[in-house]
């Protein structure tokens, strides 16, 4: 990250500072003399009101998959601008963008919008409640469906519980509710047949991510997951809000081959506007129906902006990118290339580290125990996971958060290709990752985390949730390149060659430094 930081986006962050808890949008925060103000994206880059350029592993938290103002879907929420922002009325888009999910989603023979992913999770659980008429609700420890009450049990417990009790991770949530939530271990089936054996007839519900942040699910438990919940009658909800249109075009449930009741869709559904969607069993989706008003079968649900048309344009725009032949596979080729080097960075290391993740959602954790579940990532090094973190940001590579619920982050972008102007990329476009990118060279992405790795004084870390992969590893079309990304994996990227060399050599230097514990 060049240059200082100007008298106005000083000005910016001590207005944000006074008005904004914190000075933030969230639970995340930046150093402060780390700060900045976002004054506009590009593909795969972030500028700042300074000038200063950024390579986006953040990728808005996961609905950019194509990368930050891609023409396609610039175009289509230019064109429906001019028929009006919102209606609170069915219409047209949001109405294709139903039928596409339907197609699109193994388990969706109907789907009702919400605004954000909290709020398809917690009314798939309403639903679930109303349908099943039982109010528990089994969610596995470390999972992370939202900042509603029942979503916020033991998502990132300190001190974990014995299983099923549940632990609270915010202030304000009524404590009767951490009788309403049992907590399992995440790739346990032993453990959750257990419980399940137990409170089968008090449940409603069985919640889970498919992928749980960074830990991909054992062979079979998925399977038997959902082996067990329809034995007994419990519907199994997916929370797809990550991997939705990520993993593949059916998401989870395509890409490991189980179809739950009920799915929670997010992120890029939108692309990049608010929009979230429940979709399932057309059975248990018959409570939204408002013809029901006044039975015991109703499920209340409505917001101003469910099915904004704006949002859907935008959403259909980018599912059409993902359609386009070779899309998937060339981020799952895009994101192993990512992984392998980073791998690599991490065996000459000698820490005890692993890579651990998909393809299309990977990081790097240091801790020499497996990571099959939430507690195992309790051994993770947090020190060094910042210092890392910091050492990215310096490096001009965004993405990097720091709140457990962060898995997502991959982003590294070539520099402005010369060729279109100041910051501009050539787009075309397609791809995706796990939150869209548009990336430089797969050796540049390497090179820069070595040099981060290097500079943060040998402290890598565990970054997990962070810098690699999530969000960004997006892969383009076969044209030409939307994303810095494509540009370097088609033709050698749109780095100047001395900026490349500048990396390689970069690189080169952390290989060695990560050959002994003492730092540059």
């Amino acid at each position: 990250m060049d240059g200082a930081r100007s008298d106005e986006e000083r000005r910016i962050l001590e207005t944000a500072a006074r008005a904004l808890p914190g000075g933030v949008l969230g639970s995340a925060r930046l150093p402060d003399d780390l700060a900045f103000i976002v004054k506009r994206g590009r593909g795969s880059k972030l500028y700042d009101v300074s000038g200063r350029e950024y390579i986006d592993y953040l990728m808005g938290s996961g609905p950019m998959i194509l990368g930050h103002a891609h023409p396609a879907v610039v175009a289509a929420v230019r064109a429906q601008l001019e028929h009006g922002t919102t209606y609170f009325l069915v219409n047209e888009p949001v109405v294709a963008l139903a039928d596409e999910l339907c197609r699109a989603v193994p388990c969706a023979e109907q789907v009702r919008f919400t605004s954000t992913g909290t709020e398809a999770t917690f009314f798939a659980l309403r639903a679930a409640r109303a349908y099943r008429k039982r109010e528990k609700v089994m969610k596995f420890e470390g999972g992370y469906h939202g900042s509603h009450d029942y979503a916020l049990m033991s998502a990132s417990p300190k001190s974990p519980k014995a299983f099923p009790a549940a632990t609270a991770d915010s202030a304000g949530i009524p404590h009767v509710l951490e009788g309403e939530v049992l907590i399992a271990p995440y790739n346990d089936l032993a453990t959750v047949e257990a419980l399940v054996a137990v409170y089968a007839d008090a449940l409603a519900a069985v919640i889970v991510e498919p992928f749980q942040r960074l830990i991909p699910p054992e062979p079979g438990f998925l399977e038997g997951l959902r082996t067990l919940t329809r034995r007994h009658g419990i519907p199994l909800i997916f929370d797809e809000v990550v991997t939705g249109f990520r993993f593949a075009y059916g998401g989870a449930q395509e890409y490991y081959g189980v179809v739950p009741d009920l799915a929670a869709y997010g992120k890029i559904i939108g692309g990049g506007f608010p929009l979230a969607a429940v979709c399932g069993r057309r059975e248990i989706m018959r409570a939204f129906d408002p013809q029901l008003e006044g039975t015991p079968d109703f499920v209340a649900q409505v917001g101003t902006l469910n099915g904004n048309p704006v949002a859907a344009v935008a959403g259909l725009a980018t599912l059409a990118e993902l359609r386009k032949p070779g899309a998937y596979a060339r981020l799952h080729r895009t994101g192993r290339t990512l992984r392998d080097g980073l791998a690599d960075i991490v065996r000459k290391s000698s820490l005890a580290a692993q890579v651990i993740g998909e393809t299309t959602v990977f990081d790097v954790v240091f801790t020499d125990r497996p990571i099959t579940d939430y507690r195992a990532t309790l051994t993770a090094d947090g020190a060094r996971l910042r210092a890392f973190n910091v050492e990215c940001l310096r490096r001009g590579v965004r993405g990097v958060r720091t709140g457990h619920r962060d898995r997502r982050v991959v982003a590294i972008a070539s520099p402005p290709d010369p060729r279109h102007g100041p910051g501009g990329d050539a787009r075309s476009s397609a791809g995706h990752g796990r939150a869209g990118v548009a990336c430089a060279s797969p050796s540049a992405v390497v090179a820069r985390i070595g040099a981060a790795a290097a500079g943060a004084s040998f402290r890598i870390s565990t970054c997990t949730r962070r810098l690699i992969c999530w969000h960004s590893l997006l892969g383009s079309s076969q044209r030409a390149p939307y994303c810095p990304m494509v540009t370097t994996l088609t033709e050698a990227s749109g780095t100047p060659s001395s900026t490349r060399n500048c990396l390689t050599a970069s690189a080169r230097r952390s290989a060695r430094t990560l050959l002994y514990s003492g730092g540059p």
